[in-house]
């Protein structure tokens, strides 16, 4: 505005479009930090389960949708917007910082209330609501806001879709700054006190900037409200555009995570390039904005165009992608396979992000009308476009994936890009002949079609996107078996079962005559007489060395064959099998009932299908053997079935003289890997030991770590009676070449005091950092597994002071041992 006090003219507020952008970029990216952050405070809170990740979701947009269309009913437009602005960037980083201290409280309330069915899915939402509301509506605000500096004229949309564009580009910085960096290297307060140092120097700028540029007061009353009704198709438009863009991010992200490997940092070089498409669209749709005499006709042809996008991107991910491997040689160069991945993820998203982006700016210029209030304009449009995006992720992740797979989500996608092309376009055709539509800006006398040509366009377009739809592929089950390891397994295999599920995809396979169970594009059991050896020994070992063991918990189900090993113990009573996959049971339960002793129709078992995490913290239930078998270190999320708070909370839920077993992998994983995941264990469990699946003892690719609160105490002579009172139990342990006690007790390698000079340099894994997650995710294609074995191995000696065995049998168990 002018400093005069009469309104400014377009070039006056033009002059501050620079550092306005510039506030909004680093705006941005402190939003994308908060979310990142946020979104694992509150898995440790509320839970992983797919339920708990779209009430999350749900509450983040949802707060941004109400900031938006609230703000211009709010705040007056005869506020200074920049100061306004100050003020909205200010307090986010207030409630950041509070959140670091309210989330604990929180948690710590919310597992003392809520229990594991309906009230606490009810009880999850209400958390998040109460703890994302107050910052997200504050985020929500911040683009109405910093839009009332501009006047609603075509070049005053441009540069409100400019803003919307630098804010994006800021998510890009954001998302790659919190999870390549601070995440990987601090941990979650550092992460926040930088979003918050970014929301202050904002704040500051802004202030100051308020304090030079003058701003004519405009009452309310003299400014024109949009008139949505009249421009219903666009906000309709716009609202289908943010549900089919969040749709797609949740379908590409669960297919490029098998294609990538679901580590942290295929997510946020997923989310990068997503937010990127978004960013240059959005600049690329200000600058037609001004150029473009109606933007209603070029938006209903950047929709046309996602049904050409949306099937080209399926076409890539499914059945390009899988085989577009990196040269092996350039495996361990971090930077060689971040740049494949990106170079990937870049050709297969960015058509169609970039048409979603450039939509919101073309969307507010086919609704903008001169002499309107733009926060009513900018604020309307974007709570339109994030409801949107919020039902499209709610109603892909947790509806249409399980229904219909992802294959008949990216079909609904193109479908939903043709009728929002039909919304846009189908007003721009004349239904009579010698007629046009005064708004079509085409003035030749060609295009005056008649009712017949219209309806010859309208069929056209139905012909193109049902045709396009029908050329979606499927993923192959192949990859959903083999992930990003595809090209070297044998195409020709043997699929019993390809799905799915609501929070992974599962297969399982038949190969040289051996069941393999696949989820997420990684082998996680199989009847390979080494893996039944591990899963078997995961149940046996606890249930043997406890002297009468009555409950048991196990997380995660896998093939079931460590659930079904506690069937052959009549002692025990109760089973708890805790799932968060529902396909796994339901497939492993049919395809492996041989090997698991179909454990699922055993009358002792009950099955809970949520994060294990969460159960444990949830339930008052305590159990004399806890079994837990998670996903891989290196898949994102899994970090946190590894930290020391979940051994804490193990421990918690233990019976007095209770164990714990854990799965410990040795493949894929680099010696600092290893090392924090034994470091870890042992820091809450130090009379805690290791345990091998091979037999002898010479090398191997995995460890079971046991734990226990008091010093490990085994009687041979005793185990070998209980043994022999069981033939079932005795029968399953020869299945797997264990005959008999001593040979159980020969894997036996090591505890803390003796791997204690190998364990100086480790690092601990808490919740705060999950470590675990961003070392294993960097040892991805490590291959030294042999050598880590070796390493740990070395350190093995005799234990005379855990085993307890009469003169002759202590012999034989020396002779055994070596």
């Amino acid at each position: 505005m002018s400093r005069g006090g009469n309104p400014a003219k377009p070039p006056a507020a033009s002059r501050f479009v620079a550092p306005l952008s510039l506030f909004m970029v680093a705006s941005g990216c402190a939003a994308l930090i908060y979310e990142l952050v946020w979104f694992q405070l509150l898995r440790q809170v509320i839970g992983a389960s797919a339920i708990s990740l779209a009430i999350v979701l749900t509450s983040f947009m949802g707060g941004m949708c109400l900031g938006s269309l609230g703000f211009p009913r709010w705040i007056s437009s005869a506020q200074h917007p920049l100061r306004v602005y100050a003020y909205l960037e200010a307090g986010i980083g207030a409630l950041g910082i509070a959140l670091l201290g309210v989330l604990p409280l929180v948690g710590v309330l919310y597992v003392a209330v809520v229990g594991y069915g309906p009230v606490g899915i009810l009880f999850r939402a209400l958390v998040c609501l109460i703890c994302l509301l107050p910052p997200t509506v504050l985020m929500g605000a911040t683009l109405p806001a910093i839009s009332r500096w501009l006047e609603t004229t075509r070049d005053g949309t441009s540069r409100m879709g400019l803003f919307y564009a630098a804010n994006i580009v800021g998510g890009v910085a954001g998302c790659l700054l919190a999870g390549f960096f601070l995440l990987r290297v601090y941990d979650l307060y550092v992460a926040t006190f930088v979003a918050v140092g970014l929301n202050a120097a904002v704040a500051a700028a802004s202030l100051r900037l308020a304090s030079r540029a003058s701003f004519a007061s405009r009452a309310s009353s003299a400014l024109a409200l949009p008139s949505v009704y009249a421009h219903r198709v666009v906000y309709i438009v716009i609202a289908l555009s943010g549900l089919a863009s969040l749709g797609a991010q949740v379908v590409w992200t669960r297919l490029l995570s098998l294609v990538f490997g679901a580590t942290v940092y295929t997510f946020t070089i997923i989310l990068a390039v997503f937010l990127a498409g978004l960013g240059i669209g959005s600049a690329a749709g200000s600058f037609l904005v001004r150029h473009v005499k109606n933007p209603r006709a070029v938006l209903g042809w950047c929709q046309l165009s996602l049904a050409a996008a949306i099937p080209f991107c399926a076409y890539m991910i499914c059945l390009e992608f899988p085989y577009w491997q990196i040269n092996p040689e350039f495996r361990s160069n971090l930077g060689q396979r971040y740049l494949h991945d990106l170079v990937r993820g870049i050709l297969a998203m960015l058509p169609a992000t970039c048409i979603w982006g450039a939509s919101f700016p073309l969307a507010l210029a086919a609704a903008a009308e001169d002499g309107q209030e733009p926060g009513h304009l900018v604020g309307g449009l974007y709570a339109a476009n994030t409801a949107g995006a919020i039902l499209g992720a709610l109603l892909f992740s947790l509806v249409v994936i399980p229904g219909v797979g992802t294959q008949g989500a990216q079909q609904i996608l193109t479908l939903t890009a043709g009728v929002t092309a039909s919304l846009m376009l189908w007003p721009l055709i004349p239904s009579r002949p010698g007629t046009r539509t005064a708004s079509s800006g085409i003035a030749s006398a060609g295009d005056r079609w008649g009712s017949r040509h219209a309806v010859f366009a309208a069929l056209s377009i139905v012909a193109l996107v049902a045709s396009m739809a029908w050329m979606v592929p499927a993923i192959r089950g192949n990859v959903i078996a083999y992930g990003r390891h595809v090209a070297l397994y044998p195409p020709t295999e043997n699929y019993l079962f390809v799905g799915e599920g609501t929070t992974s995809s599962v297969a399982v396979s038949d190969n040289d005559g051996f069941r393999y169970v696949s989820v997420g594009g990684k082998i996680m059991a199989s009847s390979v007489p080494t893996d039944m050896r591990l899963q078997r020994m995961l149940g046996h070992l606890p249930a043997l060395f406890h002297p009468q063991p009555r409950s048991v918990l196990i997380v995660g189900f896998g093939a079931g064959v460590t659930a079904g090993s506690f069937v052959l113990h009549p002692g025990i009573e109760r089973i708890v099998i805790c799932e968060i996959e529902p396909l796994v049971p339901k497939v492993s339960g049919e395809y492996f009932a041989a090997q698991n002793y179909d454990v699922l129709n055993d009358p002792r078992v009950e099955v809970i299908y949520d994060d294990g995490r969460h159960f444990m913290a949830t339930t008052e239930e305590k159990f004399d053997i806890i079994t837990t078998d998670p996903l891989d270190p290196w898949m994102a999320g899994s970090a946190a079935l590894y930290s020391i708070e979940y051994y804490e909370l193990a421990k918690q839920r233990l019976n007095q003289g209770g164990f714990i077993s854990q799965w410990m992998q040795l493949f894929e994983a680099d010696e600092a890997t290893v090392k924090s995941l034994v470091a870890t264990f042992l820091e809450v469990f130090p009379e805690g030991t290791l345990w091998s699946n091979h037999i002898p003892i010479d090398w191997g690719n995995d460890f079971i770590m046991l734990g226990q609160v008091a010093p490990l105490s085994v009687d041979a002579e005793d185990l070998t009676s209980r043994l022999e009172e069981n033939p079932a139990l005795e029968k399953s342990l020869a299945e797997v070449k264990i005959e008999g006690i001593l040979r159980l007790l020969a894997a036996y390698v090591g505890e803390k005091r003796n791997l204690a000079p190998w364990l100086e340099d480790a690092q601990i894994n808490r919740e705060r950092n999950l470590r675990l997650q961003y070392l294993a995710g960097l040892s991805l294609d490590s291959r030294n597994h042999q050598e880590i074995y070796r390493a740990i191995v070395q350190y093995r000696r005799y234990p005379d002071h855990i085993f307890a065995a009469p003169e002759w049998m202590e012999r034989r168990l020396r002779g055994a041992w070596n």
